[in-house]
């Protein structure tokens, strides 16, 4: 229960605006709703019933779990959460959200058991960061649209690592900008976040066309790397290729070059360039302000759904997918895009 506030006695000075503090790290109060003042009390239960679970006399399998062996949950959950966001079960979406709020709330009370930190530095690291990185809605600075604030995110969060390090600031050697971007982190999500984080101080393209360039241009790089020779030693058969053969005259003369002497190639160096045009597709995703990982999902998905209709398709017909020749399995995969597409009509 919060305490009550003592009656003030009116004063010359009573209708007078208040006096502006010069701090800028305290947030404006406001008054809370109903749904706000439930909040503490639910979210106290919630810890209790985990340090419940973790205690001599709980159960047996939360006792077990260590901080490395909650990754997979952490991990499955986040996913989970994904998944029910693009539905429209709004109950189901929340329970997904408390899945993974329970992930947060484990780890926690592992950290607390251990002398760490608690659940309340957690909620307190956040909550102080939230004011720190907002100063143009807690303090005095102002900023004009997203990419402003974004670019003031970085620089303070830049500066709050140097702070960190404790050496003098003479002393002091700059990090990078992409420090911040766990090498954990899904390739994709990764390259996601480094292209993210370089275009916020302007090392970007201007425009889209610029990306599709580039793709083309990684495309051909390719392609070459496929039409070479293939290094003594190194191997590189057509089923390691996917089952596809490439020869030098498939290639376009501007890449073969009519005199130029004949390159060399590995597997290596068809990886490297694979690479180079996914980090691509990854760029005009960011560019498109669409998440790649997100996006592949949903692309997996969709194939997962269809390749399912084909097999139904198959069974009808009294045999499998793998009996039906190549031609016949394209015309399972129009059908069940048919099928999928009239689905999907209002």
């Amino acid at each position: 229960m919060a305490p009550r506030k003592s009656k003030r006695k009116t004063s010359k000075r009573a209708n007078h605006p208040p006096r502006r503090s010069k701090s800028t790290s305290r947030p404006p109060r406001r008054p809370r709703s109903r749904a706000a003042t439930r909040v503490g009390p639910a979210f106290e239960k919630l810890v209790a019933v985990m340090a419940r679970l973790r205690a001599p006399n709980g159960c047996p399998w939360d006792r077990e779990q260590t901080h490395a062996t909650l990754r997979t949950y952490l991990i499955e959950e986040a996913y989970e959460v994904l998944d029910a966001l693009d539905g429209t079960d709004d109950p189901k979406f929340a329970e997904e959200l408390g899945d993974l709020l329970l992930q947060v709330l484990f780890h926690a009370q592992i950290a607390n058991e251990e002398g760490r930190f608690s659940i309340a530095d957690v909620i307190r690291e956040i909550y102080e960061k939230m004011i720190r990185r907002h100063p143009h809605v807690f303090g005095e600075k102002r900023a004009k649209d997203a990419a402003e604030v974004l670019r003031n995110w970085e620089m303070i969060k830049n500066e709050e690592r140097l702070a960190k390090s404790g050496a003098p600031a003479e002393e002091k050697t700059p990090e990078s900008l992409l420090d911040g971007v766990p090498r954990s982190l899904p390739a994709l999500l990764e390259a996601f976040q480094l292209t993210r984080k370089a275009a916020r101080i302007g090392f970007d393209w201007h425009s889209i066309d610029g990306i599709f360039d580039k793709l083309d241009e990684e495309t051909h790089e390719l392609r070459h790397a496929l039409a070479q020779p293939v290094a003594q030693g190194e191997s590189a058969s057509p089923a390691a290729l996917g089952g596809r053969s490439f020869s030098s005259d498939s290639m376009p003369s501007t890449i073969r070059g009519a005199s130029a002497p004949e390159e060399m190639t590995s597997p290596s160096s068809i990886e490297s360039e694979l690479g180079d045009l996914l980090f691509v597709a990854v760029n005009l995703a960011r560019f498109l302000k669409i998440d790649p990982e997100i996006a592949l999902k949903k692309t997996s998905a969709k194939f997962s759904r269809r390749f399912r209709e084909m097999e139904r398709l198959a069974r009808e017909q009294g045999t499998t997918l793998a009996q039906i020749p190549r031609p016949q399995m394209e015309s399972l995969w129009d059908q069940a895009k048919l099928r999928e597409k009239s689905a999907l009509k209002p």
